[in-house]
């Protein structure tokens, strides 16, 4: 007799443990996990946080001065980047208290993790997400939610989008008025002067910068932006 004959014989079994759904995940998961989220990082930045007002503002103050390439491109999104996690501080600590550190010790499944990490950050984007917005994305869904935390992730994040979008050009046309009064008072100057030969916009920039360095207009556009989350 074969020894698999013996083995079935002494009522021999094999048994396959894939363990309790509330052990640590193994290491490979978390690489898995680690890997993923790198790879979903940007995505999840711009729609998720307010990466995508902050950086717009700071665009558009850029134009409004006149300049292209000053400050560079990498230095308006690392100062975007950096506000938005500021801001996102209080939120993605309140997700690793609830969700992700009890999951990685086991005390939450995956499935339950991603719900305790929906709550808080859903809480944050309804507060700035405007009801106007908010009711087109659940009616093209044909959702009916009791209450605004019932909305799914799928209607909330283009609303959210759409008003983050809406308050970045608000913010960006009061900042725009200024320099416009500036450009529109220097090309009367340079008219009533007869100076047509000279471009307004380059005699408008200094003063430009004159006006947006003794305002401090960095600090004064990050804390603005900063209070219009709050």
């Amino acid at each position: 007799m074969s020894t698999a004959a013996h083995l079935l014989a002494a009522g021999s079994s094999i048994n396959i443990d894939f363990g309790n759904s509330l052990n640590k995940p193994s290491t490979s998961i978390l690489v898995v996990l680690g890997i993923t989220l790198l790879a979903v990082a940007p995505s999840l930045l711009i729609l998720l946080t307010g990466f995508t007002r902050i950086v717009i503002v700071l665009g558009l103050v850029r134009n409004a001065l006149g300049l292209q390439t000053i400050p560079p491109n990498q230095v308006i999104a690392g100062l975007a980047l950096f506000l938005s996690l500021f801001l996102m501080a209080p939120t993605l600590n309140q997700i690793n208290h609830d969700a992700l550190q009890p999951y990685l010790h086991g005390q939450l499944d995956a499935t339950h993790a991603y719900r305790a990490a929906e709550g808080p950050l859903k809480t944050w984007m309804l507060k700035q997400t405007g009801s106007d917005e908010l009711a087109m994305t659940t009616g093209i869904d044909h959702e009916h939610p009791a209450q605004p935390t019932d909305v799914s992730m799928a209607a909330l994040v283009p609303a959210f989008l759409l008003s983050q979008l809406k308050s970045a050009f608000i913010i960006g046309f009061v900042v725009f008025v200024p320099f416009l009064i500036v450009d529109l008072v220097v090309s009367a100057t340079l008219m009533s002067m007869g100076v047509v030969m000279l471009p307004p916009t380059l005699v408008s920039l200094p003063f430009k910068l004159l006006l947006f360095v003794m305002v401090n207009g960095w600090m004064l556009v990050s804390h603005s932006l900063v209070v219009s989350f709050k």
